[in-house]
């Protein structure tokens, strides 16, 4: 339950993000107003999961103010559904990092940084990939709408992926300079294997072939590909998930 939990908040926090990085200049209303609608779902669910007081006011705070933005974007109020979508962000960022746990008396250490930064990173992740497959699909919608949009989105789920990886490699490399041998079952091995199969090295390959694939273009053919690229990263982020709550130092 604790690991639904953790995922639906990563995976709120990232759409939220991608949708305050989103241009509105470009993208019309009504697509903030569905992805919102999306948000309010996730957090509902985390909210009627969580039993944490000070973790289920922040979800039941970001799923409310998912609620509204909805209906600010509906009214086409764009600075107030902008700014309820930074709401959503920071309340989802917060409640993310709160089921971080701290060491009694240790305060903030190295380790807690590092893992508070890999669940921001994984919803990053997740979110803007998902993000960039809903806009691709929003073309059918709005077809005269720029393509930049999309390929700012995709752009920016391969800079997310990046830092993430960047960040495994590093816990991967202190982890086996720490520990001279490392005994890792089967049930390990396939998990590990998935997750780097899966959201470490198809995920890039995947967006890197829609971005190309809107140089024709072609957003339907982009988009069908980032379908693809959403089941890759969320197959990724959650297996890295049963990872660390087995292995707490797993990348």
């Amino acid at each position: 339950m604790t690991l639904l939990i953790d995922f639906l908040c990563r995976f709120g926090w990232g759409l939220s993000l991608a949708m305050v990085l989103t241009p509105a200049a470009i993208v019309p209303a009504g697509f903030f107003r569905v992805n919102l609608l999306v948000v309010l779902g996730l957090a509902t669910l985390a909210g009627l999961l969580e039993k944490t007081a000070f973790t289920e006011s922040l979800i039941v705070g970001a799923a409310i103010a998912a609620w509204l933005g909805s209906v600010a974007w509906l009214a086409d109020r764009q600075r107030a559904g902008m700014a309820l979508c930074v709401a959503c962000t920071v309340l989802l960022g917060v409640a993310t990092v709160a089921t971080v746990s701290l060491q009694p008396g240790t305060g903030v250490s190295a380790a807690w940084f590092s893992a508070a930064s890999m669940k921001l990173l994984s919803g990053a992740v997740v979110g803007l990939t998902v993000h960039a497959m809903l806009l691709g699909h929003w073309y059918l919608n709005a077809p005269g709408m720029r393509v930049d949009a999309l390929r700012r989105m995709i752009d920016l789920a391969m800079v997310a992926w990046g830092l993430q990886l960047a960040v495994s490699l590093s816990v991967a490399i202190v982890r086996w300079s720490v520990a001279s041998v490392v005994v890792a079952d089967s049930a390990t091995v396939a998990l590990g294997s998935l997750r780097w199969l899966a959201g470490l090295i198809g995920l890039p390959v995947l967006l890197w072939l829609s971005r190309k694939t809107l140089d024709i273009p072609n957003t339907q053919s982009a988009t069908g590909i980032l379908y693809v690229a959403c089941l890759a990263a969320i197959v990724g982020e959650l297996t890295a998930q049963l990872l660390y709550a087995a292995v707490p130092s797993s990348p």
